[in-house]
């Protein structure tokens, strides 16, 4: 069953959203972020609770955003308007920001924010089919390379999870509904 999604929530679920697939997309962000703070609750707890509170509902956010970008109503919103799809991408700054509210290794998530930009814009430029396999390539270069960082676990879960909602979930169209 879809329903109607408000005018100012369209950038996060399109237009019409599948009840079933928003329950979904709310509770993956909300367990595995909270999974994230209570296995790394020793990290946490040494960090500002103002920081602890933004730097979880940024990691809400893309965590939910991850799945959120695989459904068809949110990949056919953007995939519809180049100028949302480069708005998206150019205000995903969450990565830095929640390396700066952690206090963690933000040289690591600065080369994880700037090769998933850069990877993301190159796959919005491709049309059809070789869309896929080249976001999967860059992906999985991605997510092999990131491991080789110096990063803490916790921020190597939210880089991966960032990039795969970035280059690989939002930046290819899925669903291939294109004017």
């Amino acid at each position: 069953m879809n329903i109607k999604i408000p005018t100012f929530l369209h950038e996060f679920f399109g237009e019409r959203q599948n009840i079933f697939q928003l329950t979904v997309i709310f509770l993956f962000g909300v367990i595995f972020t909270s999974l994230l703070f209570i296995y790394y609750s020793n990290t946490f707890s040494e960090v500002a609770l103002w920081r602890n509170i933004f730097a979880f509902l940024l990691i809400f956010d893309i965590f939910s955003g991850c799945i959120a970008n695989f459904t068809k109503a949110t990949s056919n919103y953007y995939a519809n308007n180049k100028k949302k799809q480069i708005i998206f991408i150019l205000i995903h700054f969450h990565l830095i920001i929640v390396g700066f509210l952690l206090g963690t290794s933000i040289w690591a998530v600065t080369l994880v924010w700037i090769y998933t930009i850069i990877c993301a814009f190159v796959i919005i430029s491709i049309r059809g089919r070789n869309q896929t396999f080249a976001a999967g390539l860059l992906l999985s270069i991605g997510i092999g390379g990131t491991p080789m960082l110096e990063m803490e676990v916790y921020m190597l879960i939210v880089s991966m999870l960032f990039m795969i909602k970035v280059l690989y979930s939002f930046s290819v169209n899925h669903y291939q509904n294109r004017i």
